[in-house]
């Protein structure tokens, strides 16, 4: 086992997390080294793992970290953040399903460092008093305006905050992929400085991880 970033462990090229709390979460492998158990990660079923799979030069997600996290659906990559940012860490967790809501919660008692949150993440508004000033906003929102939503949320972000969008172009556009990412970085650069762009094909078709500091 490979210390790949901190926290993040390869091995025969897989990815893996060492598990804050032990067991399953989405029926992954496990690998256990003593009282450790380290967690398969699987960029199928994760788009931030399938950046890093795909050559992400940065892992940003750190020990005690503040991040808000848009579209986090029932759980399942927010549960790997949860490893990273471990006990200290903090992640508020903004989805508008309440299904999906029913099993972020249900994961959160288990989990201290999860704060699920059932809101609208074009109107930051509404959970401002929560989280301010956050270390890391990462966002997995499949809407027209993703970017504009992304955008809106920085004011969440403190500065030189690090943050993670990823784009799915024919949510936005029909033009090719291409132009659509162009459209959208240029909107993006108006608030953030780009760090990297990453295909993450062919784990996820017409996506893009889009990694930035605010300015």
């Amino acid at each position: 086992m490979i210390e790949m970033f901190l926290g993040i462990y390869t091995s025969e090229r897989k990815l893996y997390t060492k598990a804050l709390v032990h067991g399953r979460i989405c029926g992954e492998k496990i690998i256990k080294d003593g009282d450790k158990e380290y967690r398969q990660w699987n960029p199928f079923k994760s788009k931030y793992c399938a950046a890093l799979t795909k050559g992400l030069k940065k892992n940003i997600f750190f020990d005690g970290a503040k991040v808000l996290y848009l579209g986090s659906a029932e759980g399942t990559t927010v549960s790997y953040i949860s490893d990273l940012v471990g006990k200290d860490g903090e992640i508020y967790c903004v989805d508008i399903s309440g299904i999906a809501m029913q099993k972020l919660n249900a994961l959160a008692e288990n989990r201290e460092n999860l704060f699920p949150i059932l809101a609208d993440a074009q109107k930051p508004k509404e959970y401002e008093e929560y989280v301010n000033d956050a270390d890391v906003l990462f966002q997995d929102v499949s809407q027209r305006n993703q970017t504009e939503i992304f955008i809106k949320n920085a004011e969440l972000l403190k500065k030189n905050g690090i943050g993670a969008l990823s784009l799915k172009t024919k949510s936005i556009s029909q033009d090719s992929k291409e132009k659509t990412l162009e459209n959208e970085k240029k909107k993006l650069e108006e608030v953030f400085e780009i760090i990297q762009i990453v295909s993450l094909e062919p784990f996820e078709k017409e996506h893009y991880l889009i990694l930035v500091r605010k300015k």
